[in-house]
């Protein structure tokens, strides 16, 4: 009884909770997982131990792959390779110095009356100048040198000398046919039982939606020179593609390009000879437009890459640059050349 009495006077001396029974609440069948909280396993671990552990990786920042980077693992990964360091880019955008205009103000553009005449062929001679594909494969960046030699350093591991020689000549030989039978098709001469023929060319089936769009042929596989900035070139075609004169330029590829930064140089090439053309005495109309067509050998539909007259002077800019640039390494090995 003594007890108890002690016991009340206990419970009188606390202030007394009103606890609200939840409808969410649990039953605990343990007392002692009810009366503490159950410890985490990694509260146990030496945390003071691993500090510095933590903190390095914590701390870490992943870069973007570098071609430094990236060579790094292909000598893990494949051996060691042809090494080349990128040169760092200007901060400053450059301007030409010698600019010279894309368009000639003094020729109209190109009307309908002139797509009654046959395609313009003009066979393509050796010069003194040089063409617009040395250009840019002796201006190529540093970067671009990089991974095309990667790339063929890759391709030698793999298929070996022999090997590599025999894929880049087959490549060179389905190109060459490939363009064969799209001047043959856009040509007025040839009987349809030809044209039907090239069709079962997988390039050319992967065209097909493209050519559909393609009318009024003014040039094919013929020759431009830029008489007054110095160079020369044979360019693919020129026609209406969807009712818009361009400069055409046909390409193949093993891999998807749907961009149009996927074709590297190829805008350059195409507004070279867009201002070749339009300062050729032997063309009398003048181009506006460029087209870049990206073909596959399984017949998937092409990638078609227009460029309108906006994107084209943009293009230029960097064209004369380019060109600026070879001129110059040409001074500069003709000045170290031995007497």
């Amino acid at each position: 009884m003594q007890t108890l009495q002690t016991s009340g006077r206990l419970l009188r001396s606390f202030k007394v909770v009103s606890v609200k029974p939840s409808p969410f609440a649990g039953f605990c069948t343990s007392s002692y997982s009810c009366g503490q909280k159950k410890k985490n396993p990694y509260e146990e671990v030496d945390q003071a131990k691993y500090s510095h552990l933590v903190r390095s990786v914590l701390s870490f920042r992943s870069t973007a792959q570098t071609p430094e980077s990236l060579l790094e693992e292909d000598e893990l990964l494949y051996g060691p390779v042809s090494k080349h360091q990128p040169a760092k880019q200007d901060a400053e955008a450059r301007a030409p110095q010698n600019w010279f205009p894309l368009f000639n103000p003094e020729r109209s553009v190109e009307s309908d009356a002139s797509n009654t005449s046959s395609p313009l062929k003009i066979p393509f001679q050796r010069h003194v100048i040089p063409s617009v594909t040395r250009i840019l494969q002796q201006t190529m960046t540093s970067e671009q040198i990089f991974f095309l030699e990667r790339w063929r350093q890759r391709m030698i591991q793999e298929l070996g000398e022999d090997g590599f020689a025999e894929y880049t000549s087959n490549i060179f030989l389905q190109g060459k046919r490939f363009h064969e039978h799209l001047e043959h098709l856009l040509s007025p001469q040839g009987n349809l039982k030809e044209k039907n023929e090239h069709l079962e060319c997988g390039y050319m089936e992967s065209v097909q939606h493209i050519l559909k769009d393609i009318s009024g042929v003014r040039a094919l596989e013929s020759a431009v020179q830029h008489e007054s900035l110095k160079y020369a070139g044979l360019l693919d075609c020129v026609a209406k593609y969807q009712g818009q004169l361009c400069v055409i330029d046909w390409k193949t590829s093993e891999k998807p390009k749907p961009f149009i930064w996927n074709t590297y140089d190829n805008p350059l090439q195409v507004v070279a000879y867009m201002g070749a053309i339009n300062h050729d005495a032997n063309y009398s109309f003048q181009v506006q437009c460029g087209l870049i067509v990206v073909a596959y050998k399984d017949g998937s539909p092409a990638h078609p890459h227009f460029m309108d007259s906006e994107l084209c002077s943009q293009y230029w800019t960097k064209w004369l640059l380019r060109l600026e640039d070879y001129t110059e390494k040409e001074k500069k090995q003709s000045t170290w050349k031995p007497g």
